[in-house]
Formats: C-alpha cells, structure tokens, sequence
C-alpha cells in the first residue's frame, strides 16, 4: 500500500472518529460472483454525516470512487480497483412506513422490503421478492422483474453527488428512468427513496411472494452468479437468443453459461473474474455474429478497462 492511501485512509478515519477503512481489501469477495480482486480502500459509511466526510476527502485527492450494495450486479476485476468502494451501514437500513407512503434507507434488501410491505397489506412490490439487491442499487438502474420494475411505485429518491457533497431530492419524473436505466450518475449515491404503494389483501400478496420465490427456484440457477448478465433486446430474450447459439453449458476457465438458464454465468469457488469477462465477450460474439444483435452487459464491470 502507497503513501498516498495511508494518507487517504487516515483523512478519512479521522473525519469519522474511528478505524473505519480497510486497506487493500478483498472487495470481490462481497459479489455474489465471489471472485478474487482488491480495492485499495473500503469504507462503510453507517450515516449521510459519514458518507458526507468521505465525500470531501474525494473531492480533495479526486481518487477513484466505486459504491456496492449487495454485490449481486459486480464484476471486480482480478487486477482489483485501484480506488475506494463505499457500501452503506446502520442507518441506511431503516423503514419507515406511513399509510402507503414507505421511506426506506438505500441498504434495504429487496426481498425484505418486499415481504415487509406485503405483511402490512401494502401490495405493489411483491416482485422485488425474486430480485438480490438494495434499493440504491434498485433506484439507480431501475431494477425490475415479474412484470413490474422500481418506476411502477416510486414516489422519489434522495441523491447525494460524491464529487461535490450536494444532496439532492429527485422525483419520478426526474429519475427518468428506462429499461434497467435512470438518471442517477455513476458518481451519485442513493441514500434514501419513497415508495408510493396500494392498500391490498394481505393473503393474496403472500400467495404471490410464493409464486415468485417457486418460479425463481424453478427457472434460475443458485451458487455463485450475479443474475441476468445482458438485458433484453427489444422484444426478445437475450437468455434464448444465447441458447439458440448452442452456449448452455460453455464454460471458459472457471465460469460457465448456467444449464438452467443461457443468461447466467456461474463461476467455481475462487473463480477468476478474467473469465467471467471472457464468457460475456465470446457469447456476445456468438449473438451478434448468428443474429447481428449486440447484446448490452447488465453487469456492472469496475477495474476493466
């Protein structure tokens, strides 16, 4: 470790009044990929207070910054990420919820907000059940599934913009989002987001959350991925375009294209990220040279170039 992060990480370990980063971290090992790349700094921010601290120590050095969430949409590269990954803590777990009105911090797992809602008879979100992530993570790439996605019950969502430390309040309208995309820039965090549900029939969204969570057993693979690898083309299925190019089962190292469905990628214990990136380039030779379509990567990729 260089001077300069000994340096970055005392700044930022005085601002927050305790040890708070770790230095050359295993980041890849907080993915759901499990893979094997460092970071040189990692920080959990438990409050906006902190998350502001560390916002002034980037705006002073103008280091290279990275968010995780749950890790269920990264890719580390094995060479690691030569800056600071910030995740969230304590405070950015909490729920409120007022009628249908629910304010939920951006570290919320989905699929507990999910049976949350449903247990006070809000009904609207029992789709995110089936989807392994956080609600910052949700709001910024507009997450979805089931039918549904996060612009069908959101009301707003709380910004903060790590480059400059301002926070900003962001409506529907505002976010814009569009198919597994809003506004929130890469340099942006969620903190916080309303959701605007319905009054439903308690018993009738449970059966849902059960069907959900059938189905995903059903059609999903478990064990080490990160969920859908490409979206979908426009009405089609970039799962069924893979498999009709003979892909089920390819595997490159230690990952291969999931058996249970074409558009998951699962890696071995102590798998190389290197791989998992190999896989996604050739199955995007092999859709675009069969279909000429060029399937765009869900994942979000820190460290490659």
């Amino acid at each position: 470790m260089t001077t300069f992060w000994n340096q970055v990480a005392n700044d930022i370990d005085t601002l927050l009044a305790r040890k708070a980063v770790v230095e050359n971290f295993n980041i890849g090992q907080l993915t759901t990929y499990r893979t094997m790349g460092k970071c040189s700094l990692y920080v959990e921010a438990n409050n906006e207070t902190e998350l502001l601290f560390v916002s002034s120590v980037i705006q002073k050095t103008g280091i290279k910054v990275a968010l995780i969430g749950n890790g269920s949409n990264l890719l580390i590269a094995d060479s690691g990420f030569d800056g600071l990954v910030i995740s969230l803590g304590r405070e950015f777990e909490e729920i409120e919820i007022r009628e249908n009105f629910v304010e939920v911090g951006a570290a919320v797992q989905l699929p507990v907000l999910a049976r949350k809602t449903v247990s006070v008879g809000l009904t609207g979100f029992e789709w995110a059940v089936g989807v392994p992530g956080t609600i910052g993570g949700a709001v910024k790439m507009n997450a979805g599934g089931h039918g549904s996605d996060m612009n069908e019950s959101i009301k707003s969502a709380e910004i903060i913009n790590l480059f400059s430390g301002q926070k900003s309040l962001l409506t529907l309208n505002e976010l814009d989002f569009g198919y597994r995309a809003s506004s929130v820039k890469p340099h942006e965090i969620v903190v916080r987001a309303t959701l605007d549900l319905q009054e439903g029939v308690k018993s009738v969204s449970e059966e849902k959350i059960k069907e959900i969570v059938r189905w995903r057993l059903e059609h999903q693979p478990g064990g080490q991925n990160a969920g859908s690898v490409f979206t979908n083309p426009d009405n089609q299925s970039a799962g069924q375009l893979i498999e009709e190019t003979g892909s089920k089962g390819l595997r490159i190292g230690t990952a291969e294209i999931s058996g249970k469905h074409a558009n998951f990628i699962q890696v071995d214990p102590e798998g190389n990220a290197a791989d998992v990136h190999a896989l996604m380039k050739e199955v995007r030779r092999r859709v675009f040279e069969e279909f000429g379509i060029e399937l765009q990567i869900e994942t979000k990729l820190v460290g490659f170039d």
